[in-house]
């Protein structure tokens, strides 16, 4: 069950697509291990992939972090052509510590 969705736009010269990431809700693997899935599509196709923890909460934010990791590491960010609400506002999602100096926007202030 999909919990949380966001849409992105890339713009690429006159064209413009929209990104859209889907988070579901996180279920249980076996006794301590829970599983958050997420997808993204990207241009080239759809990223499905998966935050683990011990339990739902854990499993939860590190899907997030592993969201914000992989738009903040993606080309599309660093061709500065990837919005979420305004220009150059950032993604709202959370990144770990080493990934902080690639923050822009609102997401410097508050992530």
């Amino acid at each position: 069950m999909i919990i949380g969705t966001r849409t992105l736009t890339w713009r690429d010269g006159e064209r413009t697509m929209e990104i859209p990431i889907s988070i579901y809700a996180p279920e249980r693997e076996t006794p301590g291990v829970w599983r958050c899935r997420y997808d993204v599509g990207w241009p080239e196709g759809l990223r499905v992939f998966a935050g683990y923890g011990v339990d739902a909460i854990q499993a939860l934010v590190i899907a997030l972090g592993m969201i914000g990791a992989e738009l903040y590491s993606s080309s599309y960010h660093k061709s500065g052509s990837l919005v979420w609400d305004k220009p150059g506002s950032g993604y709202g999602f959370p990144v770990v510590p080493t990934l902080r100096d690639l923050l822009i926007g609102e997401d410097v202030k508050y992530l």
